[in-house]
């Protein structure tokens, strides 16, 4: 079919679509039902386990299997950005991010203690997937979308990955909470097991049969050259990532933006990553199936307010600007991570799970909005989203990297969340010193 053009209302929704397709990964994979299962399977024992050489605590080594994957991707981001820009088919790195993201997602159904590094490997590559795709779906967005219309559609893509990964939660939990009703056979215990192996099928088919909408509508891309593919242009990614460096020189606004971004990546990526090992681990649940159901419900909870936080926020930016609005976001963030310390009853960690959610969605869409407002005028979008989301993957393996050690050395992740405010409170600082410019502030 003819490509459609820039901001026709079919290509947007295409593109937002996307989310819908690979927003189950981040709420069953990374946020819900595998961090409950891999929870369960150190119920019977020791919250230690010997890998590696080493005796670990298991969220200890999430975080730093999380943060290996995210420094893997940062530094892969830009080879693929090279090559893409080479073909000129962003579409097909899409693909195929999101088939390597959707079949890993499949492989956690053999994930067990006794496999751990089988296991590792696809939650691993899982990680890689669905980050290695976002690369390329946020390049996009300056293309597909005029300024004025960047801050809706972002949001809207965000909205649509909230419902879509909760009515897909919702399912997969009712298979957990009553396997019988699914034919789902064993002790309640095993059949709970049982039915999260299942969840992560159908996570990766979810994905893999939603994105072919996006697939349908997306462009291609304009290839760049008729020159055999070599070794300038395999590395021509580490290039445009040095030459956008040398840009933000002569671009202050974005230059200090990029750098409250960071920091900010930081602190948002890890405690989303993060939140329901602390829930399982630091709230003092009366039993274990109240634990489970009340880290259900306050998953739930944070992507129904996430909706609302995203949509909110975007009216909030038009009104008052995109940095201030960003500004007020942190301090919220900043306060939670102060709270989170003593938090230790269900009732606190309902109300910070609420507070989460509506500062999680807003955040994330507009600090992708943002970016692409402040790009100068360019064709070539790929490089600088490609150094956005260098950024963000490098500052989640320090943010990862520093919370792990700090759950792995004091046995409790507490000081680590209040560590983590730290980087609100810089994100904060370098965001009031981004100049004013037009809407933005």
């Amino acid at each position: 079919m003819a490509e459609l053009p820039k901001g026709d209302k079919k290509l947007l929704n295409a593109w937002a679509f996307y989310d819908w397709a690979n927003s189950v990964y981040t709420l069953t994979i990374a946020s819900a039902v595998f961090p409950i299962f891999y929870e369960a399977l150190f119920s019977d024992r020791s919250h230690y386990i010997s890998v590696f050489g080493l005796s670990l605590k298991n969220s200890a080594l999430i975080s730093f299997v999380t943060a290996f994957a995210f420094l893997m991707v940062a530094f892969i981001s830009p080879l693929l950005s090279g090559i893409a820009d080479y073909v000129g088919n962003k579409k097909s790195f899409l693909k195929f991010f999101c088939y390597l993201g959707a079949f890993s997602c499949i492989g956690l159904f053999w994930f067990s203690l006794d496999n751990i590094y089988i296991g590792l490997l696809f939650y691993f590559l899982g990680l890689i997937g669905y980050w290695g795709s976002l690369v390329f779906y946020n390049s996009y967005l300056p293309d597909i979308a005029f300024p004025e219309q960047q801050d809706r559609i972002s949001a809207k893509g965000y909205s649509l990955g909230y419902i879509g990964s909760v009515l897909l939660l919702i399912v997969n939990l009712a298979m957990i909470m009553m396997p019988d009703t699914f034919g789902i056979t064993g002790t309640k215990g095993e059949a709970a097991m049982k039915a999260m192996r299942y969840s992560f099928i159908m996570v990766g088919i979810w994905w893999i049969l939603f994105s072919q909408y996006t697939y349908y509508y997306m462009p291609n891309g304009n290839r760049k050259s008729d020159e055999k593919l070599s070794k300038a242009f395999i590395f021509n990614g580490f290039k445009e990532l040095k030459k956008v460096w040398a840009l933000l020189k002569e671009n202050i606004a974005l230059k200090r933006y990029l750098g409250g971004f960071f920091v900010s990546s930081m602190a948002v990526q890890t405690v989303m990553l993060v939140a329901t090992y602390f829930g399982a681990q630091e709230i003092e649940w009366s039993s274990k199936e109240e634990g489970t159901t009340g880290l259900i419900i306050c998953i739930l909870l944070i992507q129904f307010v996430a909706v609302l936080g995203a949509l909110l926020t975007s009216r909030a930016s038009e009104k008052f600007g995109n940095i201030p609005t960003l500004i007020v976001i942190n301090c919220i963030w900043l306060v939670f991570c102060g709270f989170a310390f003593f938090i230790s009853l269900p009732i606190h960690f309902y109300i910070m799970a609420s507070v989460a959610g509506f500062v999680m969605g807003g955040i994330q869409s507009l600090s992708r909005s943002t970016y692409s407002k402040l790009l100068p005028e360019t064709k070539d979008t790929t490089s600088f989203f490609s150094f956005y989301d260098v950024a963000e993957k490098i500052g989640i393996v320090i943010g990862m990297s520093v919370y792990g050690i700090i759950d792995q050395i004091t046995g409790s992740p507490r000081l680590a969340i209040v560590f983590l405010g730290v980087f609100f409170l810089i994100a904060i600082i370098l965001l009031r010193r981004v100049p004013k410019k037009g809407v933005l502030n």
